[in-house]
Parts: structure tokens; sequence; C-alpha cells
């Protein structure tokens, strides 16, 4: 098959490639919200048409010179990074141009092309020592550094750096094979060099021999000065106005020294032919393999940024935010950054869940968005690490691509949270974010959460009609902290004087607080005496608490009502959601 339709198979793929992706931006969901994959494709034509012809433009241009081309964002976070990132795009582009395309592109430029003089000769080689340096600082970042913030090293960042370090390192070997063959150097003699006699191309391969680094077994050292000067005169007439000195390809050179002693063993039509292709065919499958891979980033990243630059949830059409998302996921880079910046990243080690650690937490909702059927415990495993979320907005502020991570992980959490399975942490202060966000939900949407999550903590502790203790014994080791005991006899000395009921804000909040919060303060510490433990779980009170403390710092019995709801609390949502589990194991 000739080489040209092998790279318009590879190009062909790789376009197939792209517009599927594309397409799955506009397929794809995260959130409860729902629209037709042609609305979203309108909306998102209407937004760009109106943002062509706003002031906004003003803005994609700024963001596309600045964070685009310049890459401002990911200088600012990670100034090693950006390094890394200027020294591979823009060697491999470079060399691109002028290697891959150059006989394409150089000779509109330049009038006397030819890839074996200079300034042609050194450039490829500088642009390719550019790219070596980037990749084996990301190298010695990825596998070598001891860095315990760094995210688990994925198979899409192992391939990135294999396909191109295969691409550069294969290249290399060719050229140098290319460089020390005596084969190749007898076929340019006989094309350029006639009319010359046998004694002069002897000469002439001498010549090259000595200064060239051709290896030649039919020719020894040391070569005499006479042969040395006539094969520098052939060689000024026939051969140096189409290649510059080999050590000019300083890189290529060092190698073909390196194969010297067995080059003769490379020097055939046969291995020459097998390494072309070895390296035709990589760079071809890099091609093609494009949009599957990170190397997608090249052109998901750029449309992030601009896309972000001008977008924001409470202005732009809810379509296009839904598309945004999807893009996003695409545009991650697997850098790490934002779980360098999180602030919950140290439970990990403590808690064996990736999807703690927001970079982890993306390839996921990857499989959440594509609407494949994941598995009862998969949905609570990544549930677990969205509910960690502190929503302190790090990682979307680091991100070097722009990702509004904050909303996403937002919009996902409304999606898992709206399941059938109750989801107890939208009970404690990890849920205020909810709060403060519930103009964007539907009232419905956020209440139901909810109510399942209190009708599931007071059914698992509804009464049997026998009081018994709340706490399991290991339970009540840890709920005991050192000088305050927080088992259920820490209101025995409870007089019921209301003191923690007057001097509570959630009480005064209410018209009628007693029919509201089903248990004022100082009764929720009579019913825990008392062990009614179905009244207590089941009270708004137990959970409307907002942790001010004012009910123990005024109590004067010096009842710790605040830590014993706290510790109420935990032991609700720590025994209910593992029963919740095991149940909905049992129902698969």
């Amino acid at each position: 098959m000739p080489k040209a339709a092998l790279v318009y198979i590879s190009l062909l793929i790789c376009c197939a490639g792209i517009a599927y992706k594309v397409s799955t931006w506009f397929r794809y969901s995260l959130g409860s919200e729902k629209f037709t994959v042609l609305s979203r494709v309108l909306a998102a034509a209407r937004g760009m048409w109106q943002t062509l012809w706003s002031r906004q433009f003003l803005t994609i241009l700024k963001t596309f010179f600045l964070n685009v081309l310049f890459q401002a964002r990911l200088l600012r976070v990670a100034p090693l990074k950006w390094a890394t990132h200027f020294l591979i795009l823009g060697g491999f582009t470079m060399l691109l141009l002028m290697h891959a395309l150059g006989d394409y592109l150089n000779p509109l430029i330049f009038s006397n092309y030819y890839s074996t003089l200079n300034p042609f000769l050194f450039l490829r080689n500088f642009f390719g020592v550019l790219v070596f340096i980037g990749l084996g600082i990301a190298l010695f970042n990825r596998f070598i550094r001891r860095d315990p913030a760094r995210p688990p090293t994925s198979f899409m960042d192992v391939y990135t750096l294999a396909i191109f370090a295969a691409i550069m390192v294969s290249g290399i070997v060719l050229e140098s094979v290319k460089i020390t063959s005596v084969s190749v150097f007898r076929e340019m003699a006989e094309e350029y060099a006639t009319g010359q006699d046998e004694a002069s191309l002897k000469s002439l391969e001498a010549y090259w021999v000595e200064n060239y680094g051709v290896v030649s077994p039919g020719l020894a050292r040391p070569f005499s000065p006479e042969s040395l000067a006539e094969g520098k005169v052939v060689h000024s007439v026939n051969c140096a106005q189409c290649h510059s000195p080999a050590r000019w390809a300083f890189m290529d050179y060092a190698v073909a020294r390196l194969i010297t002693p067995v080059a003769v063993y490379f020097d055939g039509d046969a291995v020459r032919s097998t390494l072309y292709y070895v390296h035709f065919f990589i760079c071809l499958f890099g091609l093609a393999y494009l949009p599957f891979s990170k190397v997608f980033h090249l052109f998901t990243s750029p449309i992030c940024l601009l896309a972000n630059a001008v977008m924001d949830r409470a202005t732009s059409n809810p379509a296009n935010l839904m598309t945004k998302q999807i893009l996003e996921l695409d545009a991650c880079t697997h850098c790490g950054t934002c779980t360098r910046n999180c602030s919950m990243a140290f439970i990990h080690r403590i808690i064996p869940n990736a999807n703690i650690l927001p970079s982890e937490r993306l390839a996921s909702l990857k499989l959440l968005a594509s609407g494949q059927e994941l598995s009862v415990r998969d949905s609570l495993v990544i549930q677990d690490g969205l509910n960690l979320c502190t929503n302190c907005k790090q990682c979307t502020l680091v991100c070097p691509v722009g990702i509004n991570l904050q909303d996403l992980w937002f919009s996902v959490r409304e999606t898992l949270v709206g399941r059938d399975i109750p989801n107890l942490l939208v009970l404690s202060p990890l849920s205020i974010y909810r709060g403060m966000r519930k103009d964007h939900i539907e009232i419905t949407c956020y209440s139901r959460p909810i109510s399942q999550a209190r009708k599931a903590i007071a059914d698992e502790f509804e009464s049997s009609g026998q009081p018994r203790s709340v706490y399991t014994p290991g339970e009540e080791k840890v709920l005991d902290t050192p000088g305050i005991h927080l088992g259920q006899d820490a209101c025995a000395d409870c007089f019921r004087c209301m003191t923690c009921t007057n001097a509570c804000p959630i009480v005064r909040t209410h018209t009628q607080p007693g029919s509201e919060l089903d248990l004022l303060p100082h009764q929720l510490m009579q019913a825990v005496k008392l062990r009614l433990w179905d009244l207590v779980f089941s009270s708004k009170m137990l959970w409307e608490c907002l942790g001010c403390y004012k009910c123990q710092e005024y109590c004067p019995m010096g009842v710790p009502a605040t830590d014993l709801i706290f510790a109420l609390r935990n032991v609700a949502i720590s025994r209910t959601s593992r029963n919740i589990f095991q149940k909905t194991l049992e129902t698969l």
C-alpha cells in the first residue's frame, strides 16, 4: 500500500475520532437537567455567534494570547510544568513543520531548501533536544521525584510520554544509520558525482569517512593527505551545495559515532526500510489514536479556557453549561495540580477511595457522563468521594486548563443525590455548600434527599419497645474523648431549665419551634436521657443544629449538649450508612 494512502487512512481515523469526541460533548450529560442533542447544538451555535459580535470577543482574544498561547495560568501555578510543556510542545511542533511537513512547507518560504543544509540540519537537532529535555523533566516528575501529593500514574500518562519518546528515538536512530551508511553515500555519489573516475570517487568516500561519519569497510584509516585533498575538491564541486557538515546535526552525529563499531551490520536497504517504517508507523499510530489519548487536550484545553473566560452559571444557557462540563472532562490532562492543592487530599491516606482526589475523580465522572450503568458499589464510592469535598474552590483556581471543577462537582453531586439510595451526608456540614446554592436547584430536588436521609435514620433507630444503648462498644470508645464523656449518660445532670433552648439561635428563627423542630434542645437532652432513640433521631433539631456551642456555653450544669449532638450525628450516619450499603448490595 502506498505511503500516501496510509497517511490519509490515519488522518481519516483521526478526523473521525475528533468528530466522535465532539459529538459526545452534546450527547453526554451531567446533572439532573435534560436537553436534546439538537437543542444543545443550536444553543452552542447561538452562543458562539453572539459572543463573536459582542464585547466578550475582546475577552476571547485576551484569553487566547495570554492563557492559550503563553499558558499564563500554568506558569502561575507550576513554572516547571510550564517549561516542560513549552519544551515538548514547542520542539515537537517545529519538528512537525520543519521535518515531517518540511518538503511541503519549507520550499514555500526558502528558495534553496535542502533538509541536509544549515540552518535546517542544525535546527532539527536543536528542536529534538528541546523535546528530550522536556520528556526528561516529565519522566523525573512522574516516576522518580518523591512527591506524596502526586496523583497515581495512569495508563494514558505512560502512553503520552511513550509515544513522544518512541517517535523521537526511532527518528534519531534512523538518521544516525543513514549517516553511517556507505551504501547511501554510494547511491548519492552515483547520482550526483557523475563523470568522476574510480580514484576520485574513492577519494570522495575517504573524505566522507573522515568528516561525515560514513563507515566504509573497504577503506582503512589513516588516509593520505593527497587523497583527502582530492576528495575535498570533488566534494566541493558535487556535494557541498546540498550537504552541510554532519557535525551540525550534533545529536544524530553523536549517536552515529556511538554505533560506528556495529554500523556495517545496519548498512542495508532492509535494515533502513525497517527502521523507516517503524518510525513511520509509530507516527501514524500516534496520529490515528490522538483523539482518544491525552494528546487530545491540545484541542480541548484551548476551547475550555476560551469558554470559561466568557461563561458563568448565572447568565449562560444551561444547555451550554452542560456541554461545557462534558468538554472539560476531555480537557483534563491529569497533571495533578488540583490534587496537590486539594484541602481534603490528605484524607486519601486514611480512606483508600481514589475519588477523594480531584484528578482521579474526573476519570470516574467520564464513565458517569457517558451513561454507562455503574454498579451500586461504584456509585456509592463516587458519591463518598464527592461528599468529602469542602468546595474550597482551590482546584478550580489552580487548574491550568481552566476547568470549573467546583461547578462540575456540584452537578455530579446533584445527579447522585437524586437517586433512590439515601445520601446521609446531606445532613452533615459537608452539605453547607449545597444549601448556599439551593437557588440553582428545584425545590423538590433540594428537599427530597434531605427527607429521604432523615427517614432512613429514623427507620434505623426506630424503638423496638425496649430501651437499648444507642452506642455499640466500639462507637462508645471512639466517641469518648479525653475530658469529655459523650456516652448516653452525658446529660444525666440536665434538669430541664431550658437555658439551652433560650440561647439557641435556631429556635429563635422559627415561629412555632415546638412543632417545626420536633424537639427543642432541652427536650432533645431529656429524650437522650430516657433513651427514646426514635424521637431523638427523627427530630429535625438534631440535624438543624449549627454547632455554635451557645447551649453548651450557657448550660449551668455543664452538659456537653453540642458535643453530644455531633456524636449522635456521627453514630447515626455511620451506622445507617453501613446498613444502607449492606441492604443495597443484598438487593442486587
